[in-house]
């Protein structure tokens, strides 16, 4: 008996410009374009994995290196831990993310692999446990442990990471009303270089400033205050330093928050820039000026999107 499990994963904001490390939100394109990858696991002889789609020629050609195959060995190694018999499968990466993009590109590997696995084993890891896994291999490529790509792309929403107990993502409530315009400029910024600009101390000022803005938003969340939200929306820890990187980063913001913008930030480590409006022509005006004026080559790209409330999604088939 044959299965094959696909699984998706979206793309997703890191940081979310106010939560170094700690906030994440799903990307899901009002139009419906997939912007996210997906992981086909099906039964097989010996293991295998093709890469395919869009960005496929921007992973190293040796798939052994790539990181779905590391997602299938710590999978198997987690398997044998439990006592669960393990046996190979063909996977099939369908690469539409960009790399060193901004909108957790990696995360969204990972999770589209680890899940399909997970799905094809008949899920004997918890969300929790997932979680950690997928947080593991996350800081096998950026140098260090974070959430908040791998989260929301798993769990879906707006999440706030947790360090305590067994619930790593705590979702936060949305503003239904929001669009969420994305603009990937085409250039590739490491997530390890991004970090190496950052000063390796912050002042006790923006340390204060950055521990009242995430507080202030998490609370005008759930208060459903969105003018006071996004006025907290203001990244004191990373963007003065990381702007630099990103060509035209200040004249984009500009527009956006003179043109209907209620907040402008860089996605995770950038070069992917990102604006919020509560209105559907504003976002509109505003992804065409992005197009016309951020992006730098023909790999560049934007979408108004919704947050994904759902997150990852399999489908199986047995045949």
């Amino acid at each position: 008996m044959a299965k094959k499990v696909t699984a998706y994963a979206p793309a997703s904001i890191g940081n979310v410009s106010l939560g170094f490390d700690l906030l994440g939100a799903a990307l899901k394109p009002i139009d419906g374009h997939c912007l996210g990858d997906k992981v086909e696991v099906s039964s097989a002889e010996q293991f295998s994995l093709n890469v395919v789609g869009r960005f496929a020629h921007k992973l190293p050609a040796d798939p052994t290196t790539n990181i779905a195959a590391h997602c299938f060995h710590m999978f198997s190694a987690k398997l044998k831990e439990k006592g669960i018999p393990v046996s190979d499968v063909a996977m099939v990466l369908h690469k539409n993310l960009p790399i060193g993009s901004g909108l957790g590109s990696s995360a969204s590997s990972i999770v589209a692999a680890l899940h399909s696995l997970n799905v094809f084993f008949d899920s004997p890891f918890s969300q929790h446990q997932m979680l950690l896994m997928m947080g593991e291999l996350e800081g096998q490529i950026s140098g260090s442990v974070h959430y908040d790509n791998v989260a929301p792309c798993f769990v879906g929403g707006l999440t706030l990471m947790n360090h305590h107990g067994d619930h790593i993502a705590l979702k936060l409530p949305l503003f239904e009303n929001w669009y969420w315009v994305v603009c990937y400029s085409g250039i590739s910024v490491s997530t390890s270089v991004a970090r190496d600009i950052l000063p390796k101390q912050v002042s006790i000022a923006d340390t204060i400033k950055f521990g009242q803005q995430l507080a202030v938003f998490v609370d005008a969340c759930h208060r459903q205050d969105e003018n006071l939200a996004a006025a907290m929306m203001q990244d004191v820890v990373a963007e003065p330093y990381r702007k630099s990187l990103l060509p035209n980063f200040d004249a984009s913001r500009e527009f956006v928050m003179q043109n209907g913008g209620l907040a402008f930030g860089i996605s995770g480590s950038g070069p992917t820039v990102f604006a919020i409006t509560n209105d559907a022509q504003h976002a509109e005006k505003i992804k065409d000026w992005l197009q016309q004026h951020y992006i730098q080559n023909d790999d560049g790209f934007s979408h108004i999107c919704r947050i994904d409330a759902q997150g990852a999604d399999a489908s199986t088939i047995i045949a």
